[in-house]
C-alpha cells in the first residue's frame, strides 16, 4: 500500500469522526440571530488543531466539568465554517471552486482560530492565483491586510503594487474606498503613469463617493 493511499484511509476515516452523531463532546454555535448554525465536534481534535479553540476549552473544561462543551463563533458565516472544520479534521483544503471573497472570510476565520498554516497557505494562494481579483478589489485587499499582523504576505502584495504600479489601484472597482493617506501616497508615487487630469478626474471621483452629500 502506497503512502497516497494510507493518506487517503485517514483522510476517510476523520471525516467519518466528523460526521459521527453519537460520539461528539463539543457543539459550536456559529453566526449570529437569524442565522445561526449549530455544529458537532471532538474536544480532542479541536484541542490540538486551533490554538484559539484550546483556550477556549481549557477554560470552559475548568468551569463546566463533566458537561457537554459548548463554544460560539458568533464572528463567522457557518458556510464559511463548515469550510474550515473540514479543513481542522483533514489538513486539507480545497479553493478551486471558491469565490474570491469567500477566500477572504476563509482567511479571517483562520485567523480568528490561529490556523497559522493555513493563514499563511491561504495568503500565497491569493497571490499566486488571484492577483487581477486582487487588482480589481484593492482597496478591500488593503483594508484586510493591515487589519491584522498575520497578513505579512498580503502587506508585502499591497505596498508592492503601490511601489511599482500604483495605476493599477486607480483602476480598481472599489478605488473610492481607499483611505485618504493611501490616495496620497499613490499621487506622491514617482512611478504614477498618468498624466495631471486623469490623476484630478480620479481625485475628484474619490471624493464625491467618500462625501455624497456635498
Amino acid at each position: 500500500m502506497t503512502d497516497d493511499k494510507l493518506s487517503s484511509k485517514l483522510t476517510q476515516n476523520l471525516l467519518e469522526i466528523l460526521n459521527d452523531e453519537e460520539y461528539y463532546d463539543v457543539t459550536i454555535e456559529v453566526g449570529n440571530d437569524p442565522y445561526i448554525k449549530i455544529f458537532r465536534a471532538h474536544m480532542v481534535i479541536l484541542y490540538y488543531r486551533s490554538p484559539y479553540l484550546k483556550r477556549i476549552l481549557s477554560t470552559n473544561k475548568k468551569k463546566n466539568d463533566g458537561i457537554l462543551e459548548h463554544v460560539k463563533l458568533p464572528n463567522i458565516s457557518p458556510e464559511i465554517f463548515q469550510i474550515i472544520l473540514s479543513y481542522i479534521y483533514r489538513g486539507k483544503i480545497s479553493l478551486e471552486e471558491c469565490d474570491t471573497s469567500d477566500i477572504i472570510k476563509i482567511l479571517s476565520a483562520a485567523c480568528i482560530l490561529s490556523l497559522q498554516e493555513l493563514v499563511v497557505y491561504l495568503q500565497s494562494f491569493l497571490i499566486e492565483n488571484k492577483t487581477k481579483w486582487m487588482e480589481e478589489n484593492f482597496g478591500l485587499i488593503y483594508q484586510t491586510s493591515f487589519e491584522n499582523n498575520s497578513y505579512l504576505e498580503l502587506q508585502k502584495y499591497c505596498t508592492d503594487l503601490i511601489s511599482k504600479e500604483p495605476t493599477k489601484i486607480f483602476k480598481s472597482l472599489n478605488f473610492s474606498s481607499i483611505p485618504e493617506k493611501l490616495l496620497i501616497s499613490i499621487i506622491q508615487n514617482d512611478y504614477l503613469q498618468m498624466n495631471e487630469v486623469q490623476i484630478w478626474e480620479r481625485v475628484i471621483k474619490w471624493g464625491l463617493a467618500k462625501n455624497p452629500e456635498k
